[in-house]
C-alpha cells in the first residue's frame, strides 16, 4: 500500500470525526453467522461484519469490516491385521475451503438531492487469487428517493486500484484508474421486513475489457428492536480473473516439472443466514 493511499485512509477516518461543528451519532449493526458439523464428516463456516454508521444533519459516515472464513477436516480410516481380528486407526487432516477479508469506509455530503462522497476500500480473497486490493473512489451521486418505505440511490466515480495477485503476471500492472457506478435500492415489504439491492460496477479504463461487478440482495426480518435475522444472495464477477498456477503433466499423467498460469471462475456466489445486532 503507497504512503498516499495511508494518508488517504487516516483523512477518511479522521476527518469526518474531528470536523468542527455538531455532535455525531453513531449506530453499529454486526452480523453473525456460524456453521459446524460433526461425526463422519467436519467442517465449520465463521462469517462476521461489521457497520459502524455516523450522522451529522444530513452527513454520512460509514465503516465496515468483515470477513468468512470456512474449513473441512477429511477422516482417513485404515485397517490392520486379519478379517477376523484387526485394529482400525485414524487420520484427520483439516483444510481451508474459503476465506475472504474487507474493510471500507465511505463519507456523504448531500447538497440538495444531490450528493457528493469519497471513499477507500480493502480486500482479500485468496481463493479468488487476490492477495491484496486497495482501491480509492470519489464521485457525485443523486437520491431518487429516500423515506420511511424505502430509497434508491445511484453515483459515479473515479477509482483508483492497486491490486496484487497470489500469483502475478509478470508485466502486469498493478495500478489503474477506473469509473465505478453503484445503484442502492431498499423496500419495505412489510411492517418487519426489508429487501435491498446493492450492485456496484467497477470498469478498468485502462484494459475496458476488465469489468468487475458486485451485486448484493438481501431479505432482513425484525425478531425485535435490536435483533433481525438477514438471508443474504452475493454475486462477485470479474471478466478478467485473476490465475492460478496449476501443475503440467504430459500425456500419460506424469508431472512434468513446470507450471502453468490458468484463469480462474469469472463469477462467485455467497449465500449467508445471519444473526444482525443493532447497537
Amino acid at each position: 500500500m503507497t504512503r498516499s493511499v495511508h494518508v488517504f485512509l487516516a483523512l477518511l477516518v479522521v476527518g469526518p470525526v474531528t470536523a468542527q461543528g455538531p455532535p455525531w451519532g453513531w449506530e453499529n449493526t454486526t452480523e453473525l453467522s456460524f456453521v459446524s458439523t460433526g461425526g463422519n464428516a467436519s467442517s465449520s463456516t465463521l462469517g462476521l461484519k461489521s457497520a459502524l454508521t455516523g450522522t451529522r444533519g444530513s452527513n454520512t459516515f460509514k465503516l465496515e469490516v468483515g470477513g468468512i472464513r470456512a474449513s473441512s477436516a477429511l477422516t482417513t480410516r485404515t485397517a490392520t491385521g486379519t478379517s477376523a481380528s484387526f485394529q482400525v486407526s485414524e487420520v484427520t487432516t483439516s483444510a481451508l475451503t474459503a476465506e475472504s477479508y474487507f474493510a471500507r469506509g465511505r463519507y456523504d455530503r448531500p447538497f440538495g438531492v444531490a450528493f457528493a462522497f469519497a471513499g477507500a476500500g480493502w480486500d482479500r480473497n485468496t481463493f479468488a487469487g487476490i492477495q491484496n486490493r486497495v482501491a480509492i473512489v470519489g464521485g457525485f451521486g443523486r437520491a431518487w428517493f429516500e423515506g420511511d418505505s424505502g430509497r434508491l440511490k445511484t453515483d459515479l466515480g473515479a477509482t483508483y486500484t492497486i491490486q496484487r495477485d497470489v500469483q502475478p503476471v509478470p508485466g502486469a500492472d498493478e495500478g489503474f484508474a477506473g469509473i465505478r457506478a453503484t445503484f442502492d435500492a431498499s423496500r419495505r415489504v412489510s411492517a418487519n421486513a426489508d429487501l435491498t439491492s446493492t450492485l456496484i460496477l467497477d470498469e478498468n479504463l485502462e484494459s475496458t475489457s476488465d469489468v468487475r461487478g458486485d451485486w448484493v440482495n438481501s431479505l432482513a426480518v425484525a425478531i425485535s428492536e435490536g435483533l433481525a435475522l438477514k438471508a443474504s444472495l452475493q454475486l462477485l464477477y470479474d471478466s478478467e480473473p485473476a490465475f492460478f498456477r496449476v501443475p503440467l503433466v504430459d500425456g500419460s499423467g506424469a508431472p512434468t516439472g513446470q507450471d502453468v498460469l490458468v484463469p480462474g471462475e469469472r463469477l462467485d456466489s455467497v449465500v449467508t443466514l445471519t444473526l444482525v445486532i443493532k447497537l
